[in-house]
């Protein structure tokens, strides 16, 4: 598949909406397209991460025929070769609505299963009630980067924006704007989110960062990959010690894609935000 195929992608196609259980719907898209414009072709990751998804649009029928609803939890690998594309999973995720499970483990054992297939990796689904506290949403940590009053002429990623700050002493600090814009590269539909970088060693120059970030505005690419961009420009800025870059998106379709690339194997997503 090439960049050329996207435009066959079920995003750019009218399609019919199925409410019977049809796992065939899911559409995989190579992570190694876009990652081949980073220089990441054939090579090992600069980074570990997951990709966080939430459904808000899960249904199905119990035994006895009575709707239930969740939301979901989906944590793919960055390390999976395929994303898969979001509105073939929406359109998976209805096919639920008129079919029969027998309990919830039920279909979250469907769902872990059919989409470790369709990503080729192994991933985790959890269930949540509507009313489950863990949906609460937080306030990012950090410093916000939008109240910087600075001139804007680039609109596409340029990494020649990044700069380190003149003071050369070493700092651990969490940068965060609610101003990335980024754009889907098969319907042109702009994508929305709030992007988090998290680093310890040389200060970046925080002017710099946002006029980054801003630079994605009219950029075309899935959000995997701007995050993965994002990453790869600051890691070859410097050598720091850590490097977390991570970009919650606004909700679409019902679903919601989260990013997360790291130094750290570990590192965890930040909670939810009030866009979401």
């Amino acid at each position: 598949m090439t960049r050329e195929d996207w435009q066959n992608l079920p995003l750019g196609q009218e399609t019919q909406y199925e409410s019977a259980y049809n796992p065939a719907l899911l559409h995989p898209i190579q992570r190694s397209i876009s990652r081949a414009h980073l220089g990441l072709d054939g090579e090992a990751l600069p980074f570990f991460g997951e990709d966080e998804w939430w459904g808000f649009e899960l249904s199905w029928l119990n035994p006895k025929g009575k709707p239930q609803v969740a939301v979901a939890r989906f944590a793919f690998p960055a390390t999976s070769p395929h994303m898969v594309e979001s509105k073939s999973f929406k359109l998976y995720l209805n096919s639920f609505n008129q079919t029969v499970f027998p309990s919830w483990d039920a279909v979250s054992d469907a769902l872990e299963k059919d989409l470790t297939a369709a990503s080729g990796a192994d991933m985790s689904v959890t269930l949540f009630e509507v009313e489950d506290p863990a949906l609460a949403v937080a306030k990012p940590e950090g410093y916000c980067l939008d109240l910087l009053d600075i001139d804007i002429k680039h609109y596409q990623p340029d990494a020649a924006l990044l700069a380190l700050d003149s003071d050369d002493r070493p700092v651990s600090e969490i940068l965060y704007s609610h101003l990335l814009r980024s754009n889907c590269p098969v319907t042109g539909q702009p994508d929305w989110a709030t992007v988090s970088v998290e680093y310890k060693g040389p200060a970046i120059e925080r002017e710099s960062l946002l006029a980054y970030i801003i630079s994605f505005r009219e950029h075309q690419d899935f959000h995997e990959h701007c995050v993965e961009r994002m990453f790869c420009d600051l890691q070859r800025l410097a050598e720091f010690e850590e490097l977390t870059v991570c970009a919650r998106y606004t909700r679409r379709g019902g679903l919601d894609i989260n990013p997360l690339r790291s130094t750290l194997q570990n590192k965890k997503l930040p909670p939810r935000f009030a866009r979401q």
